[in-house]
């Protein structure tokens, strides 16, 4: 019986041991967590109580900078020079430098010095370009006004120009009008040739031998002088043209059939043409004769054959 009552003693002693021991471990468990959650409030708190980093501060200056940068690049393009190319280049520098600050993560003071020289870089290029964008923009204002005023002094000479075709083209159709000649006394006669040779007019079809034609060229001392040529067309009952029948073509399409062709030597001063169509056919009716000098007809007459 003592010995049951000892193992029963022996038995609650470790029960109480064990009990206390693991009372004595989370005792020891909490406070080290207190002590840790404590560690990490005081960090928490010294860190609101530092806050940001002069790298982070300067990191974030830069950026602001650089958005101010593009904005200015944006004004600079709105002005489309010959340097918008170059603009837009530097424009996508300045983005590019500006997605690499902000994948940035605290950067260091070495990375912040060379962030602030970039910016640097960029905004003197900027500055650059837009001093150049002012000259250019003052070029083509005087350029623009150096046109306008080349085109006045363009517009006048113009002017002046047509007024002064416009009066040599009349002063060369008031010449040419004056230089044209003048014709009058256009006639055809009937003739008879006798054995001594002497012609006799005659109105007989059958004595008709020839048909001698004439006109007057009056004197014109504008017209040039030289050798004319005049083409006579003598039409019978029929239209026919009688004689050589030939055919001439002028400028502008334009066309000719004749008889014969009569030439004067114009000296400027009045003179007579005379020509003459042989033939030993005459037939009664009327014979009709047109004048002409080149293409244009100056004259006409006719005669009837009985």
């Amino acid at each position: 019986m003592n010995k049951n009552y000892t193992n029963e003693w022996i038995r609650a002693f470790f029960a109480i041991f064990f009990i206390l021991g693991i009372g004595a471990t989370f005792f020891l468990f909490s406070n080290e967590l207190k002590e840790s959650a404590e560690k990490a409030k005081i960090v928490s708190n010294n860190s609101k109580l530092i806050g940001p980093t002069k790298e982070t501060i300067a990191q974030k200056s830069i950026l602001d900078s650089l958005n101010v940068l593009k904005l200015e690049y944006d004004v600079a393009l709105l002005e489309k020079t010959s340097l918008s190319q170059q603009l837009e280049f530097e424009k996508k520098n300045v983005q590019n430098l500006m997605e690499i600050i902000q994948a940035s993560k605290n950067p260091s003071i070495a990375q912040i010095q060379i962030y602030r020289k970039q910016l640097l870089d960029l905004k003197t290029a900027l500055d650059a370009k837009v001093i150049e964008i002012k000259s250019l923009k003052s070029q083509n204002k005087s350029l623009l006004t150096e046109i306008e005023s080349q085109n006045v002094v363009m517009y006048k000479q113009k002017k002046e120009n047509d007024t002064l075709i416009l009066n040599q083209k009349k002063l060369e159709s008031a010449i040419k009008d004056a230089s044209k000649l003048s014709f009058n006394n256009f006639k055809v006669t009937a003739l008879h040739e006798k054995k001594s040779g002497k012609e006799l007019e005659t109105e007989k079809a059958r004595n008709t031998q020839k048909l001698k034609v004439s006109f007057s060229v009056n004197g014109n001392a504008i017209a040039k002088a030289g050798k004319r040529v005049f083409y006579i067309q003598v039409l019978d009952q029929k239209n026919t043209v009688l004689g050589e029948n030939k055919l001439i073509e002028f400028e502008n399409d334009k066309a000719l059939v004749y008889s014969f062709m009569a030439v004067v030597d114009f000296q400027g001063k009045p003179v007579n043409v005379y020509g003459v169509l042989n033939s030993n056919e005459f037939k009664k009716g009327t014979y009709f004769v047109n004048f002409f000098d080149q293409h244009e007809i100056i004259g006409s007459s006719s005669i009837t054959l009985e």
